[in-house]
């Protein structure tokens, strides 16, 4: 039986080579690609380049089409408001999709008592606002961030951000007062601990932390991812965010939970936070919420977000009223097609097949996620653990060749992520998985 994966040309082909020359005379360097093809169309979890080459995207645009490729619904509200209007500024005349979403989400994140909502254009926006409402919140100047976290390349978030390169080489200073703790990495642990005691040892720095570097009631918030994305789909053991937790609500900090990658069905849970019991005080979104459209968002107790002075967050183009449409009609596609059973069964998939590959390779050192969002981290020796780098470069350059389109994580480049659409088939996870191993066996025969 034919698969999905369609080969007319070398890859890249003709056309792709074409409009690479023009991005390469064009587009500035920074502008790097994953995949050096150019897309002409996509469906579910499909994509098929100028070329007519078809590839299953293990990628979804960095985890934002969880509902897939031109899903007929999401595409249908796109046109049925731009048809009526594409821009007001909701702060200049306002229109029923920005709040008609905040009322949906409102009931769907796992905040306690009323809870409000603020839309943004990326989840880096998000992210800076979070901070501005917590401090505005507070009165507090002092924010902590974790070890391998990843909230985006504007200043404040860039701050938060812990990987140096690509992204904070050379361009210091940072915004000031804010400080860094270990997340736990359970993988990459003190030798010899448990998960569970991996989360009591980081959450024993976090508490030194306050203890000798910056005082709780200077801090004004938390922000952490509950699983990390960038960082390499390191899940942490619940007992480290419970008790980040409660440390908050003993301390009256807030606590900002980064869902931008993890929300919207990712993990299984429509917010990874489900998974471990914790309620934040403020949650960012972005990424698969609007099913491409440019759109994030601040969600959070009322009494917080209210906080922020009128005219203190906002944005000329913020909660669009056609991504806003967009993003009601991707919360329908998520109960009309059950996406979160889904991406558990994707997940089941994914990892049995990763697990099977780590019996085979001794490279992989770890296969790990949660629901969907599941990666294996490579390593030259599982012993010393030290990252194979390079390798997962060439493997990914493989997989691009047999049509399949991946990325890599981690701080070291050395972990192989999927982020494709939840909407992806039986059949092409196992197409896909196929090339993935060949991929592998193509590196390390």
């Amino acid at each position: 039986m034919a698969g999905s994966i369609v080969r007319r040309t070398e890859i890249p082909g003709p056309r792709s080579r074409e409009l690479l020359a023009l991005k390469q005379r064009y587009v500035a360097n920074a502008k790097s690609v994953l995949a050096p093809v150019f897309i002409e169309r996509a469906e579910g979890a499909l994509i098929t380049d100028v070329d007519g080459n078809t590839y299953i995207d293990l990628a979804g645009g960095f985890g934002v089409m969880n509902v897939g490729y031109s899903q007929p619904a999401v595409v249908e509200a796109i046109c049925r408001q731009a048809q009526l209007y594409t821009h007001t500024d909701f702060t200049v005349v306002p229109y029923e999709p920005y709040v008609r979403l905040a009322q949906r989400l409102a009931d769907l994140v796992p905040i306690p008592g009323p809870v409000k909502a603020a839309f943004f254009n990326s989840g880096a926006e998000a992210v800076e606002n979070a901070v501005k409402i917590a401090k505005h919140y507070t009165g507090r100047r002092a924010v902590i961030a974790f070890e391998g976290a990843f909230h985006g390349r504007t200043w404040m978030a860039l701050t938060l951000t812990h990987k140096v390169k690509p992204y904070k080489a050379g361009l210091g200073p940072f915004v000031p007062e804010v400080y860094r703790a270990p997340y736990p990495y359970p993988y990459r642990g003190p030798q010899g601990l448990s998960a569970d005691e991996v989360g009591l040892w980081a959450y024993r720095q976090l508490e030194r932390l306050l203890e000798v570097t910056v005082a709780p009631e200077d801090v004004a918030a938390i922000v952490i991812e509950p699983v990390q994305g960038e960082g390499g789909f390191v899940v942490p053991p619940a007992n480290f965010l419970q008790k980040v937790r409660e440390l908050c609500t003993r301390h009256g900090i807030v606590l900002i939970c980064d869902e931008v990658q993890t929300g919207f069905g990712r993990t299984a849970r429509m917010f990874a936070t489900e998974h471990f019991g914790i309620e934040p005080d403020l949650m960012t979104v972005a990424k698969s919420i609007a099913g491409g459209m440019v759109l994030s968002g601040v969600v959070g107790r009322a009494e917080i977000m209210d906080a922020a002075r009128d005219t203190a967050i906002g944005g000329t183009y913020v909660g669009n009223p056609v991504a806003c449409a967009a993003a009601l009609a991707v919360l329908d596609v998520f109960e009309q097609q059950n996406l979160l059973a889904r991406a558990e069964e994707v997940g089941r998939r994914f990892r049995q097949r990763f697990e099977a590959m780590q019996s085979r390779f001794d490279q992989i050192g770890e296969v790990r996620g949660l629901g969907a969002m599941v990666a294996m981290e490579l390593v030259t020796d599982r012993a010393t653990k030290e990252p194979a780098s390079e390798a997962v470069g060439r493997i990914i350059a493989e997989a691009l060749k047999r049509g399949v389109i991946t990325a890599r994580a981690g701080l070291y480049g050395n972990v192989i992520r999927v982020l494709a659409p939840l909407v992806i088939t039986p059949e092409q996870i196992d197409e896909a998985c196929d090339v993935l191993e060949e991929s592998l066996a193509a590196v390390f025969r």
